[in-house]
């Protein structure tokens, strides 16, 4: 039986400043095996923790798509003890993963039904493995419209602007980048994401919704979407309120009486509407 406390020992093959600010890096991880590897399945929407060693652990959404092998990738503020070290961390180093951990975005159900993603910020890490995921050649037939709408307070804080570039130009996907407010040089959309949501979100009729933000972002973007018809058992959402052991036993992350880091952190709207507000 695999020890969940124990990591795997992967290589930093990339520390990548992703944002103007610099508060924000990417990290790629290289697997040392095929073994190792195999080890660890995982599906957009999962997290794990990463491990300094001397310093700790901390969890991260996975920003890679298991439809790109070999490496996984973790897009991390510079917030805490963990982060700062991982920021400082030279390419060569090793670094401890532990998982894969949590639920998943539920891709099967996906099947047949327009998808919009909808993120804010530093939270679009996972929300850029499922749209990874679903524009696979392999699978991009499985899934009708996908539309993303992504927004940050301006264009420097944007992550993976190469992939964006790349998305705006593909007629795999409809990409809506937008920003707080107006700045020299952006011709894109100024506005924050419920005005723009309620402005070009695809029909609701057989449309899967998913969210990842800031608080704020999603509270607002709620009304929003319920105004325009989503149903909650569409609407998806990814918590990640006070996750600290990752497998439900520290008791730190519990909503009522799920654990998002164990239950979650992928519900729905219609899950969560049976639970106390605490997330």
């Amino acid at each position: 039986m695999k020890n969940p406390y124990l990591p795997l020992p992967m290589k930093l093959v990339k520390n990548f400043t992703e944002t103007e600010d610099k508060l924000i890096h990417t990290f790629t991880l290289q697997f040392l095996s095929e073994e190792d590897e195999k080890s660890f399945p995982y599906m957009p929407g999962q997290f794990a923790e990463l491990c300094v060693f001397g310093k700790g652990e901390a969890p991260f959404g996975i920003a890679s798509s298991p439809t790109e092998p070999g490496f996984l990738k973790f897009s991390v503020a510079k917030v805490g003890v963990v982060s700062t070290a991982l920021h400082l961390m030279e390419e060569g180093s090793m670094v401890g993963v532990r998982g894969p951990l949590g639920n998943y975005y539920p891709v099967e159900d996906f099947k047949g039904k327009n998808v919009v993603i909808i993120g804010g910020g530093f939270a679009f890490t996972t929300l850029r493995s499922l749209a990874t995921y679903m524009l696979h050649p392999d699978r991009r037939g499985d899934y009708g419209d996908i539309t993303v709408i992504y927004g940050a307070r301006n264009p420097g804080l944007l992550l993976y602007k190469e992939e964006l570039a790349a998305w705006e130009q593909s007629p795999d996907i409809n990409l809506i980048t937008t920003i707080d407010r107006a700045v020299d040089g952006w011709n894109g959309r100024v506005g924050f994401i419920p005005a723009v949501t309620e402005e070009v979100a695809p029909s609701s009729e057989n449309t899967y919704a998913i969210i990842c933000g800031p608080p704020v972002m999603i509270k607002f973007t709620m009304p929003v979407l319920e105004k325009l018809g989503f149903p909650v058992e569409r609407i998806i959402m990814s918590l990640e309120n006070r996750m600290k052991c990752g497998i439900g036993m520290c008791g730190r992350c519990n909503v009522g009486g799920k654990y998002v880091c164990k239950d979650g952190p992928v519900f729905t709207r219609a899950q969560l509407n049976e639970l106390p507000n605490e997330y």
